[in-house]
């Protein structure tokens, strides 16, 4: 009767998304593969070298349990996030990483490690701190134990200080690929402007062996904005052609590894789905109520985020988002205007949550997206790694999108991911990224372009199903 009633409001948009959600995900096949196998055979893991499907299928099992595995380790490092900047368990002084140790000799770290202690062991209705209570249980702490759950918190920042450091030292060396006649990277020299396709190609698989984390920002999604705006210019979209998208790896708001972007004072929340409809509406690419969205994701928290969303939607609640900036940043004019637009064709403003008073120079903004849009949006679990939706050429997807998530992988995952993208998407339909995927000349999926943003070094790039 609920997906009836749904299907009698919304009857083609409804009854397409569920096609897809009927289909069975599926890991990709051998013979779908091959191609994949046969050109990267400078990049396979040992377990792949001469390659047949039995070894086929027993790594990719193999590899989507580890990539799944990566999530919690992505936890971990979000913890420290929060007990870094975090402002809802403590009043201690936020720390820069570049100060820890000066936060360390004043007591202010261990001040903080402390109160993040008691808030884990006491969590209230704090949701961020009632989810590291049930993480650390399943790592094993008694998180009744104050000693052994600060010891353990300050492990996990040693750790993650030593794997940025060893970051750092990788993203400069990309780096100095882009500017290889200069002894600083372009970050150090705004006007030693990079070629877009080196921004493209500088950070690929650079976190590919790091947890995955589930940070979002409205930095991205603008990304996304200027390229659909850029590929309608170009005639390659067209008014109202866009019915049929995805998402891959929204992300949510727990705690940003980004001190400037790391705000705990309003409910956890994801972005790019809702802005990645309001752009499409405002850009004419899509019809409103004409747009159906799977979300794609190998988090349990995001898929269950988003299906309690549309539980609320389903009783006509809409859903808020919390869009904060820092006043004093040096937006360009067309970030701001794209912050002050956001959510504006998918829900209204509403009176924000005020910041803490430590934030002062914060200006705030809230939507709330409409419960018909949330209802558009249909979460599946699925690794576009390893796995992919069997779907008829009327069913695929027009437009599929997937930003700050393919840096996770190496070159061999993300041409599988690109390959399994390419299975999903209609013939001549696109899917746009900020991380290159290294094309198969046997494959499906060819880059039809480059879109230069010009803000924050970051480029998207769109390939094209063949």
């Amino acid at each position: 009767m609920r997906l009836s009633c749904i299907a009698s409001i919304f009857p083609l948009v409804c009854g397409v998304a569920l096609s897809v959600l009927a289909a069975d995900r599926a890991f990709t096949s051998y013979a779908s593969v091959k191609p994949v196998l046969d050109e990267s055979s400078d990049r396979l893991p040992a377990e792949l070298r001469d390659p047949n499907e039995t070894k086929w299928r027993a790594w990719s099992q193999r590899e989507d349990k580890a990539i799944r595995a990566r999530l919690r380790q992505g936890d971990l490092d979000s913890m420290v996030n929060l007990l870094l900047y975090g402002t809802s368990f403590t009043k201690q002084p936020r720390i820069k990483v570049e100060n820890l140790t000066e936060a360390s000799r004043a007591g202010t770290l261990r001040s903080r490690v402390e109160d993040l202690v008691a808030g884990v062991r006491s969590p209230g209705d704090n949701e961020r701190l009632s989810f590291l209570n049930v993480l650390l249980r399943s790592q094993g702490i008694d998180t009744s134990d104050p000693g052994a759950t600060g010891v353990f918190i300050y492990n996990n920042l040693l750790r993650v200080i030593q794997e940025m450091e060893t970051l750092a030292k990788r993203g400069e060396e990309a780096k100095r690929l882009i500017h290889p006649n200069v002894d600083q990277p372009y970050v150090d020299q705004p006007d030693a402007a990079p070629d877009p396709a080196a921004i493209f190609s500088w950070r690929s698989g650079l976190l590919r062996d790091r947890g995955v984390s589930l940070d979002t920002s409205i930095f991205p999604n603008f990304s996304i904005e200027q390229a659909l705006r850029d590929l309608k210019n170009r005639g390659v979209l067209r008014e109202g052609q866009v019915a049929r998208v995805a998402v891959i790896g929204p992300g949510l708001d727990f705690s940003d590894k980004n001190e400037a972007f790391s705000y705990d004072y309003y409910p956890q929340q994801t972005l790019q789905p809702f802005a990645l409809y309001d752009s499409l509406l405002r850009l004419g690419l899509a019809r409103a109520n004409g747009v159906s969205m799977s979300i794609f994701d190998i988090s349990s928290r995001v898929i269950d985020h988003i299906q309690r969303a549309r539980g609320r939607a389903r009783m006509n609640t809409g859903y808020v988002i919390q869009v904060p900036r820092a006043a004093a940043d040096p937006w360009p004019a067309d970030l701001k205007a794209y912050w002050h637009l956001l959510g504006d064709r998918v829900g209204a403003e509403v009176a924000p949550i005020r910041p803490p008073e430590k934030f002062q120079a914060l200006e705030t903004r809230a939507v709330r997206i409409r419960p018909d849009v949330v209802l558009m949006c249909q979460p599946v679990d699925l690794n576009i790694v390893l796995e992919r939706i069997s779907l008829a050429e009327a069913d695929r997807f027009d437009l599929v999108v997937g930003t700050n998530i393919f840096i996770y992988y190496d070159a061999f995952e993300r041409s599988l991911a690109l390959e399994n993208a390419g299975a999903m998407l209609k013939h001549g339909g696109l899917l746009l990224t900020n991380d290159r995927l290294p094309e198969v000349p046997g494959g499906s999926m060819r880059q039809a372009g480059l879109t230069d943003v010009q803000y924050n070094h970051d480029a998207v790039g769109w390939y094209r199903k063949q």
